[in-house]
């Protein structure tokens, strides 16, 4: 936990809201050492991080050998040596080739008038409520875990579930392992349930497209087929929740001038979405891990074979060499270069355009539905979830 000027732990009210994250200048590769006490390389200009996360040379499947000691911040399913963001080569190919028709530009398009109707579903309860609402309760959670649980084919139970299981699959840490072995083996076996329920009678959800994609392909172990629908189950709404809770107190409590065009517009709706997606990252962390399988040169500097190298989006995100000084002045504008936001290279988010599409789907229908939307207490009084590798605010108390 950082700590304050006069040496005070920083509570969970006083942590700073993500889009004021302070970010290290850009610069040339360099040393830096982990708070338990690694040594790693960090990676901070645009180009440098785009060819740490596209070169092969640079993989996930070392971090996370038996016996390595987890990332800093990292346990859970994140930890997960079976999970296929931790898996390089044929090893993630092959998993990856069991979805890559699911997350395409296209498919997602066909999704729209589903969640668009689960967007003025969550609006039309949310507006007969008496202010002060939270968005959190009523909107920024329950409508990605809507969208996920059609998607996926939960039922309810797994539904009322879904938060609990995030909390340890996500985990930065924090958590007992005597709290954590039970909540993982429970999330596991619903996993494994769902995936022999699906084989037995396969429906027209993603998991029963998984599941046959998964046969005809062959050679995958279960134990991978298990964490990939688990990640995707927890990383298919927690993301989207946090990343538009976050859109949402920047916006209501900073750019309240942006609301009327937001509202008016969905082609601006989607702009600033892309911005913020850019700009405001998912939690505290600063950098995605790599493994150096080979000594690699990333610009002009020469990573030795077998380092650990720290990637930061971030930072890259804000180089000024790319991207302009100032990214917040103008949300409407388009960004200079592709966002690092979703990673890039074999490992780039598989749920890119889903996430896009709720995020500028939800900002813009509560804009239109709610033109006078506001906070009800300010930005600075927010609490927020802590505890996940990702942060957002427990509540937003909201009027109109």
């Amino acid at each position: 936990m950082p700590l304050s000027d006069d040496n005070d732990v920083i509570t969970a009210a006083q942590l700073p809201p993500l889009h004021r994250s302070d970010f290290e200048p850009s610069g040339p590769p360099r040393p830096v050492e982990l708070p338990d006490g690694t040594r790693a390389w960090r990676v901070s200009r645009y180009h440098d991080v785009r060819k740490v996360l596209t070169d092969p040379r640079f993989g996930r499947a070392q971090l996370h050998v038996p016996d390595t000691v987890p990332l800093t911040g990292q346990s859970g399913l994140v930890a997960s040596a079976d999970l296929m963001f931790n898996q390089d080569g044929e090893d993630h190919l092959r998993l990856r080739r069991t979805l890559r028709r699911a997350f395409t530009p296209r498919t997602v398009a066909r999704w729209r008038p589903w969640i668009a109707s689960i967007v003025e579903q969550r609006l039309d309860a949310l507006a007969v409520g008496t202010a002060p609402v939270d968005l959190v309760a009523g909107y920024t959670l329950p409508l990605p875990v809507d969208v996920i649980s059609r998607l996926m084919g939960l039922d309810v139970a797994a539904r009322e579930r879904l938060r609990h299981w995030t909390e340890y699959a996500f985990s930065d840490g924090s958590h007992p392992e005597e709290d954590m072995a039970p909540a993982l083996a429970e999330f596991a076996a619903f996993g494994a349930a769902l995936l022999a329920e699906r084989r037995k009678d396969p429906g027209d959800d993603l998991t029963s497209m998984l599941v046959g994609a998964a046969d005809d392909e062959g050679g995958i172990p279960e134990g991978q087929l298990v964490d990939l629908v688990c990640g995707l189950v927890v990383g298919g709404h927690d993301s989207t929740m946090t990343m538009l809770g976050n859109a949402l107190l920047y916006l209501l409590g900073e750019r309240r001038e942006c609301w009327p065009r937001i509202g008016a517009d969905e082609e601006a709706a989607g702009a600033v979405a892309e911005r913020l997606l850019h700009l405001v990252p998912l939690g505290d962390d600063r950098g995605t891990a790599r493994h150096a399988a080979v000594d690699t040169e990333v610009g002009g500097v020469t990573i030795p074979a077998g380092s650990m190298v720290l990637a930061d989006c971030g930072a890259a995100n804000r180089d000024p060499e790319v991207f302009a000084p100032r990214p917040f002045d103008d949300l409407f504008a388009p960004l200079a270069a592709p966002t690092l936001s979703f990673g890039a290279g074999p490992h780039y988010c598989l749920g890119a355009w889903l996430a896009r599409l709720e995020l500028q789907l939800s900002l813009h229908r509560i804009a239109a539905r709610l033109p006078g939307l506001r906070l009800a207490h300010p930005v600075d009084a927010v609490e927020w979830r802590e505890g996940t590798t990702s942060r957002s605010p427990e509540r937003i108390p909201v009027a109109w």
